[in-house]
């Protein structure tokens, strides 16, 4: 039986904000029943059929590498940042700041050790550069949703499209991760997460840029092609 290739993708966004939740019902489908608190990070796993439906459908494994929000930790979350294949900002549609912190998650991100994306501070963002076939896919997540018909008298909810994912070109999603069929097959939601990962293993096993990165490795599409599962990542 052939092994399965795999991408890693770096959750990030503030404590609070449902990464947590968000991850889970990505991978298991359904909520958690008793999120808690991430201290360093967590890894769930799931398959995901790239280009479903297509002749070029292949099945590979998405590592969404949940890492903690706390400030605390700011110093030594960067040994989880490298490598990575795509980034998903989450915040909280209910908190504006989790919102404006985007922009330092994602600045945080960039300049982890050994990447080519590295920039002194996020006023030195080029978002035309990033957003460049050669850059990193981002997924932007709003969670809480739920919140904006039970609170939207008592407190403002912030819905909508942030910044960083305009100035990335990223698509933008809004979830309540309490439920299962926020993410149920068809949904908006459900699609524009599934183009994010076959962007992720685009840009990862089929670009140039990422056959370079890997000398080993040898496009899909040639006859000699031979499913290896490569540790280097």
């Amino acid at each position: 039986m052939a092994s399965i290739d795999k991408v890693k993708i770096i959750v990030v966004g503030d404590s609070g904000v449902g990464k947590s939740s968000l991850t889970y019902l990505i991978c298991q489908q359904q909520p958690i029943s008793n999120p808690s608190w991430t201290i360093g990070c967590s890894v769930e796993v799931k398959l995901h059929e790239y280009k479903e439906g297509t002749p070029n459908q292949r099945r590979y494994f998405i590592e969404l590498w949940d890492v903690g929000g706390s400030q605390s930790h700011k110093n030594t979350r960067s040994v989880f940042y490298n490598p990575t294949n795509g980034i998903i900002l989450v915040h909280d549609l209910t908190n504006r700041k989790s919102q404006q912190n985007l922009q330092k998650w994602l600045e945080e991100v960039l300049n982890r050790d050994s990447s080519q994306f590295k920039v002194k501070s996020f006023d030195d963002f080029d978002p035309e550069k990033f957003v460049g076939s050669t850059q990193i896919p981002i997924l932007v997540v709003g969670t809480k949703s739920d919140l904006i018909a039970e609170v939207r008298s008592s407190i403002p909810v912030y819905r909508r499209s942030s910044t960083i994912a305009e100035e990335c070109g990223a698509d933008e999603i809004f979830l309540d991760c309490r439920q299962a069929k926020s993410l149920a097959a068809g949904t908006s939601s459900s699609v524009k997460l599934s183009r994010f990962f076959d962007k992720v293993i685009e840009k990862r096993y089929y670009s140039r840029e990422g056959l370079n990165s890997d000398p080993r490795r040898i496009p899909v599409y040639s006859p000699q092609y031979s499913p290896k599962l490569h540790h280097n990542d």
